[in-house]
């Protein structure tokens, strides 16, 4: 106190002087090339200023040591002073601000990469740092360096060279290539998983056939089929026989346009064009409206015909399966692991009635001879000598009828799934799943071939990055598939295996079947989850057709958004449909595609590496590589960044259209005692719970492991809370609400609402308001299982 005392009035005494004397003392020898002579000049002065007592000196009122000496120094050492003293300050303030910038960085929930990507703050903290030393960047471009586009090229080649179908020595043949491969990589697990399906193939005894008959059922004329491996998987088998009729592309509006005409479809065979929809739906759709049979053909109007310019062959069919369905049908529901154990049942998804493929020439030589009305412009195709009039007679007028014998049979085969993964390094009870199916009726180059080699490249790639740095957090897993063809048998066994597992793990699954028909347009069948990691990727990632351009810039120019030119709801025959529709797992197929005709030769026995080489002029590998760098970009985010980027709000947004529609129909439906409100009360919770998740997280410091945990957990569990738990798996195997199949389905419900206007006599309002609680009480349980803890929700009635 008495020292301070003596600064502030400038009095002196000797222990003040002594010890100001030393400090100078050593501050003057801690300056570089200082002699002596100058630390006594220093001292000197340091006595005189303490000493000289000015006549009258203002009156301060100083509050510290330093500043006391600052206003008594003269100005040398107050510039020192000032100096050090602004040094300190700012070496404060630089440490708060990047104190509050990591604190900021952890909580921020939307920020920009370097690439203008949008990132949620877990990526945005990966952007810059990662366990391994790895940034995203630097991953994206190992990526890009270690996938070999010629390699691609030359598995196609050798996985497409023979048929190979699920069961046959030729399948099996590729099936232990396949292993092998996964094998020689330095991979952490490889194994397969095998199961006993029931598959149907043609007779070998007996050929599929089809006869002219006259009106008591006598054979008048055989019409010769032109390949007896020409089939339908799991179609009924027996004999229809009936008058002719042709239904267009065989959608439900089509049987009701001829109900419409007064045909009489009862018992009758049709005949529908390939597109539009999938053979199985085709054939429920002539199913329930009383037809007999079903001939599927390709008209030159949707698949080009002319082999020059690599089209089908007119004498060509295109086969599919008709099961409404996917898995083994003979065991819904269950896996077939041994299929001694499981009691005789089959899926509701078998067709009735027989359905058998055929060629332009037969098609043509059954439509050309048809009479009755003429159908609208729209449903004419480009066959030769073809009228198009819709039948039932044909124009001899004798009252002749066509029969159609199916003979298939099934046979019990055992599939092998081979699997190989890298074990995530923090949450490995997490992965992100990539496959693709091996299998194939014919060649199957553009069907099985591509989607293969891209599978082997990705996991050789994956490995690869491993070797040299990147530690991914979460697991991969690679997995090749076995009857594909039969309506991905071998992918959906494996869900009903382990679904009670898979439903908690499982992050998303990217399927890489039919990935190059073409390239010109990038379509993807997705989850909405998924629709914001896939922007990220097609940004990064370079057009095959046009060089210097992102996927999404070049979308940009076509003058439409992205999504509208991009994005589609996922499709019944996709190999991505059952982990959504069926596992409650958010997935993705990706497909390049002509913009001028579709590759026609998917389904045929023409299916060969040369000819889709012809049809994208030698660029298989190329193009395949890009939809390998986008798989293998969006695989990275999912393994990478600490929390999930999956868009869970975005259902939200797909239950606000279907709200808007609703509410429009408000009128009619209060007139019949009918309020849509619950619905609009349930999407109000689940928008409010999806916010209130995505304040939590840009609140909540992202490195905490614990937190991140559970926010993943309650991410990943988005898409299986919309599998309806009010329909039976054995019933409905395809629960999901908004994806799946059924009357529990959203566009069930869609469907039944438009009745009000255009058919009021046939809405039932039972069955309405029932399909109207399924939906609410589903979209409500998501709601209350994504805001958390029972304590989190608080519903008031």
């Amino acid at each position: 106190m008495d020292t301070k005392q003596s600064l502030l009035t400038g009095s002196s005494s000797p222990v003040t002087q002594a010890s100001c004397s030393v400090q100078l003392r050593g501050h003057g020898r801690g300056r570089e090339g200082q002699g002596a002579g100058q630390e006594g000049q220093d001292a000197q002065v340091a006595m005189r200023l303490l000493q000289s007592e000015p006549e009258e000196e203002p009156e301060v009122e100083l509050t510290s040591d330093i500043t006391a000496l600052l206003m008594l120094w003269q100005p040398r050492y107050r510039k020192r002073a000032v100096i050090f003293l602004s040094l300190a300050v700012l070496l404060i303030f630089t440490t708060a601000f990047l104190l509050g910038f990591l604190a900021f960085r952890g909580s921020c929930h939307h920020c920009r990469s370097p690439e203008g990507e949008l990132l949620d703050g877990s990526a945005f903290l990966d952007q810059t740092t990662e366990r391994g030393g790895l940034y995203l960047g630097e991953l994206r471009d190992m990526l890009k360096k270690y996938l070999q586009e010629e390699t691609i090229n030359n598995t196609v080649r050798r996985f497409s060279r023979m048929s190979h179908p699920a069961g046959s020595s030729e399948g099996d043949t590729l099936a232990t290539e396949v292993l092998a491969f996964f094998k020689k990589l330095p991979m952490d697990h490889t194994w397969t998983d095998s199961h006993y399906a029931t598959l149907q193939f043609p007779s070998r005894t007996q050929r599929n056939a089809l006869w002219l008959v006259d009106q008591g059922g006598a054979v008048l004329e055989q019409i010769a089929l032109d390949s007896p491996l020409d089939y339908c998987a799991y179609s009924a088998t027996g004999s229809a026989t009936g008058g002719l009729v042709y239904a267009n592309y065989g959608r439900s509006q089509d049987f009701e346009l001829l109900r419409s005409w007064g045909v009489p479809l009862g018992g009758a065979v049709a005949v529908v064009r390939v597109g539009e929809l999938s053979f199985a739906e085709k054939v429920w759709n002539a199913q329930r409206a009383g037809v007999g049979g079903l001939l599927i053909y390709p008209d030159p109007a949707d698949v080009p015909q002319d082999p020059r310019r690599l089209g089908l062959y007119s004498t060509a069919a295109i086969s599919e399966h008709v099961h409404l369905g996917s898995g083994d049908p003979f065991t819904p529901g269950f896996p077939s692991f041994n299929h001694t154990q499981f009691p005789p049942t089959q899926s509701s998804g078998l067709p009735t009635i027989p359905a058998q493929p055929i060629s332009a020439n037969v098609a043509s030589r059954l439509l050309s001879q048809l009479s009755g009305p003429v159908p609208p412009q729209q449903w004419r195709g480009r066959l030769p000598y073809v009228g198009y009039a819709v039948g039932p007679a044909l124009s001899s007028g004798d009252g002749r009828q066509v029969r159609l014998a199916v003979y298939n049979t099934l046979s019990t085969v055992r599939l092998n799934n081979i699997f190989t993964s890298i074990e995530g390094r923090v949450e490995p009870d997490q992965y992100v799943i990539i496959g693709a199916q091996r299998d194939s009726w014919g060649p199957g180059a553009a069907k099985s071939a591509v989607g293969t080699a891209l599978l082997l490249e990705l996991a050789r790639t994956f490995s690869a990055m491993v070797q040299n740095g990147f530690q991914p957090r979460r697991s991969i897993l690679f997995a090749s598939w076995d009857a594909g063809d039969f309506g991905s048998v071998g992918a959906t066994e494996w869900l009903e295996g382990y679904l009670t597992m898979l439903h908690l793990k499982a992050v998303a699954y990217f399927s890489l079947d039919q990935a190059v028909l073409g390239d010109d347009r990038l379509s993807v069948y997705t989850s909405p989850l998924l629709t914001s990691l896939l922007e990220g990727a097609i940004k990064q990632v370079e057009h095959p057709k046009h060089p210097g351009q992102s996927i999404y810039s070049h979308a940009q120019n076509q003058g439409h958004s992205w999504r509208s030119q991009i994005v589609k709801p996922l499709y019944l025959n996709s190999g991505a449909y059952s982990f959504t529709a069926f596992g409650g797992v958010p997935a993705m197929e990706l497909h390049f595609t002509e913009d001028s005709r579709s590759y026609p030769l998917v389904g045929s026995q023409w299916d060969t590496a040369e000819r889709l080489q012809e049809a994208l002029q030698g660029r298989v590998g190329q193009v395949a590589g890009r939809v390998g760098q986008l798989v293998g970009q969006m695989a990275l985010r999912l393994t990478h960044d600490h929390l999930l980027p999956l868009d869970y709000p975005e259902y939200s947004n797909s239950v606000l259209g279907f709200s808007n529609h609703l509410a429009q129909h408000s009128a009619e439906l209060q007139a019949r005692g009918l309020s849509p409100q619950w619905v609009f009360s349930a999407r109000g919770d689940y928008h409010r719970a999806a916010e209130s998740l995505r304040d939590a997280i840009m609140n909540s410091d992202v490195r905490d492991a614990q937190l991140t945990h559970l926010y993943n957990t309650r991410i990943m569990r988005v898409e299986y809370y919309f599998l309806s738990q009010y329909v039976s798996v054995l019933e409905s195997p395809f629960r999901h609400v908004l994806h799946g199949r059924g009357d529990h389905t959203l566009s069930a419900l869609t469907e039944h609402l438009a009745l009000l206007r255009s058919a009021p006599h046939r809405f039932q309002e039972d069955r309405f308001h029932r399909q109207l609680a399924l939906l609410t009480w589903t979209l409500q349980g998501a709601a209350n299982a994504l805001g958390g803890d029972v304590w989190n929700i608080d519903n008031l009635f």
